[in-house]
């Protein structure tokens, strides 16, 4: 085995060795993305291992969204995923600007419904009351990165229904109209359901990362979402200082 590979060969299997070094050589800023890693026949020879071990660490990696496979081109070290804030409730299409990227939005649905039970606590109605529904796929350089579904409360928004939500998005109409001040959040993982699935475009099934988010502004509850996001399309992050 090559001296790159000694570090991780005697506490690891060897096709998580390969990961490990992979992993360190992008975090390292040795292997920016889009950099062209190593085919399988040299990371076989460097680690002295079976091609096989070498595509399941390839293979693995990919499916987690640290690399990308182009067929005939080789792998390549993937953009870096999208993370987003648990202390922050930011616009998503500021987040997806700020990558240099192109932002864009699907609205599927913009309606006005009745509050089932979940929804009608969560915004203080009565159930059964009117409430306002929409569901959004927010998109970054035409990736679906976002299943957004979100309950909003007549009275505190009336216009609601009236907005083009692919112009400005609805957290940055409701910002304007009833800024915050609470946000109760809620992370979970889920597997995609078949609705979710072919909004986002990826298999049922499919891990997710899900957040419940319900917003407050002085006069009341304001809106109450669901937001999906791919597991290998996004992550988030928070940072405290005492």
């Amino acid at each position: 085995m090559s001296s790159q590979a000694t570090a991780t060969e005697s506490s690891q299997p060897r096709y998580a060795a390969i990961k490990a070094h992979i992993r360190a050589q992008i975090e390292s800023g040795q292997w920016p993305a889009h950099f062209r890693v190593p085919s399988e026949n040299q990371l076989s020879q460097d680690f002295s291992v079976s091609r096989m071990t070498a595509r399941r660490a390839l293979s693995e990696l990919t499916d987690e969204g640290v690399l990308v496979r182009s067929q005939g081109l080789g792998t390549f070290v993937a953009e870096p995923v999208p993370a987003g804030s648990l202390l922050e409730v930011r616009n998503i299409a500021d987040e997806v600007a700020a990558r240099g990227h192109s932002y864009a939005a699907r609205i599927l649905k913009l309606e006005q419904t009745v509050a089932h039970t979940e929804v009608a606590v969560a915004l203080g109605l009565a159930e059964g009351a009117a409430v306002y529904h929409s569901i959004i796929v927010h998109l970054d350089n035409n990736l679906p990165i976002q299943f957004e579904e979100r309950y909003t409360s007549p009275t505190l928004v009336p216009e609601y229904l009236q907005q083009d939500f692919s112009a400005a998005t609805p957290n940055e109409y409701l910002t304007r109209v009833a800024p915050l001040t609470e946000v109760d959040t809620t992370v979970e993982a889920i597997g995609a359901d078949e609705v979710v699935g072919k909004a986002l475009e990826i298999k049922p099934g499919t891990a997710c990362l899900q957040i419940w988010r319900r917003t407050k502004s002085s006069a009341g509850t304001v809106s109450f979402a669901r937001l999906v996001h791919p597991g290998n399309r996004y992550r988030l992050g928070a940072q405290l200082r005492f």
